[in-house]
């Protein structure tokens, strides 16, 4: 799942998923549904916003 791979970079940098929502600048409803496994199928723009938000690669998310 994408979110346990999230996860470890929130965990490092001390943020909460309403953080990540807000440096993504996707939805916290978004960033919620991943955390809890409701959104299977990210889209590819979501998961770079996510990545760039965290500052690593999209290779990290595989």
């Amino acid at each position: 799942m994408l979110w346990e791979k999230i996860k470890p970079y929130l965990t490092e940098r001390g943020w909460t998923s309403y953080r990540l929502a807000k440096e993504s600048g996707l939805a916290t409803s978004l960033i919620y549904n991943l955390e809890h496994g409701k959104n299977r199928n990210t889209s590819f723009d979501t998961m770079c916003k996510i990545a760039d938000a965290l500052d690593v690669s999209l290779d990290e998310f595989r």
